[in-house]
């Protein structure tokens, strides 16, 4: 089966007819119509071989791909409209119609969720690597931003944190040895995030700024004090657990997990005190309240008793430092 082919057979049917969609799959462009008045929101995701379990589900790294790039349109409060797919295959793969399947029926699945289409891309040889860009719309103005965030404000999380990094660990990616409801729940947090595009939308107008938690809170967090100019102090004590973290994570290491594990896929946001009681009631998830912005620089976590934490917390680096050379005898 040629590219074209396989692009035929596999993806055409992930673009829905729309007044937005002039021209999907099949030219050399697409052509799209963005709703008056709105901003184009524009991100780009890559999940390469090393960024996931080798073994995983193809349908569940379809879901993933996708989701990773629509969590980005959520942080800005934008609206999904169109994406387009950049996939290498390896030989064996591009020639086994049951991954190329499971992979478009995962994706179907999350485009489906977040009312996406998808409107063009590239398929190539090579090792296995997908790329997505992801195009969103948001009403001129309305962006949420890292930028913005004020001293004062309450620095607040959706959902629960260190759930993913937690199935990771414990090596639940592609499988669990037993059935049990506590480690599925922690399998799917991992494998298929559910990116808040409904919370970023409702929080336009009363959130200051936002981010999205992919690389973990200690990394994520600090782009938002980098480009704001503020500091953050964060209560560890009030960071959000499931039941099934609670339940299969040892106390010792939740705040690794929970503030540097990554893969979370949850919205860290900034709001004024004034506009917290009110986002609660609008949100359609939970929001928890963490900590707030200060004046005086960086990232400090406190305990219990709000005393400073002496914690060596860092978000996953695509490109850490090569390690030192051995000294020489």
């Amino acid at each position: 089966m040629d590219e074209f082919a396989l692009i035929r057979k596999h993806f055409r049917g992930l673009t829905p007819p729309g007044d937005d969609v002039v021209l999907g799959i099949g030219d050399d462009c697409a052509l799209l119509v963005p709703p008056p008045g709105e901003e184009l929101a524009v991100t780009t995701d890559t999940l390469a071989a090393g960024h996931f379990e080798p073994k995983v589900k193809a349908e569940d790294l379809g879901w993933k791909s996708l989701a990773v790039s629509l969590s980005d349109l959520a942080a800005m409060g934008a609206r999904p409209r169109w994406f387009v797919l950049a996939l290498t295959l390896p030989p064996e793969l591009a020639a086994d119609p049951a991954w190329l399947e499971g992979f478009a029926r995962g994706l179907k699945a999350m485009a489906d969720q977040g009312c996406i289409a998808l409107v063009g891309g590239d398929t190539t040889a090579g090792p296995l690597s997908v790329t997505i860009t992801a195009l969103g719309t948001i009403p001129a103005g309305r962006a949420l931003r890292r930028s913005c965030a004020k001293p004062g404000d309450r620095v607040c999380v959706t959902g629960t944190l260190g759930d993913a990094a937690l199935a990771l660990q414990l090596g639940l990616a592609t499988q669990c040895a037993r059935f049990d409801p506590a480690r599925e729940f922690l399998k799917n947090r991992l494998n298929r995030p559910t990116p808040r595009l409904v919370t970023g939308r409702e929080l336009r107008g009363l959130a200051h700024a936002a981010v999205d938690l992919s690389d973990g809170l200690a990394g994520d967090l600090q782009h938002i004090l980098e480009e704001s100019w503020v500091g953050a102090e964060i209560e560890t004590d009030k960071l959000p657990m499931s039941e099934a973290f609670e339940r299969l994570s040892p106390a010792a290491s939740r705040l690794p997990l929970q503030a540097a594990g990554g893969d979370d896929y949850e919205l860290c946001v900034c709001l004024p005190p004034e506009a917290l009681a009110e986002a609660r009631r609008k949100l359609s998830q939970p929001l928890t309240e963490i900590g707030r912005i200060t004046r005086e620089p960086g990232l400090r976590w406190l305990d219990a008793q709000g005393r400073v934490i002496d914690a060596d917390l860092r978000a996953f680096n695509h490109f850490p430092a090569p390690a030192a050379p051995a000294a020489q005898p």
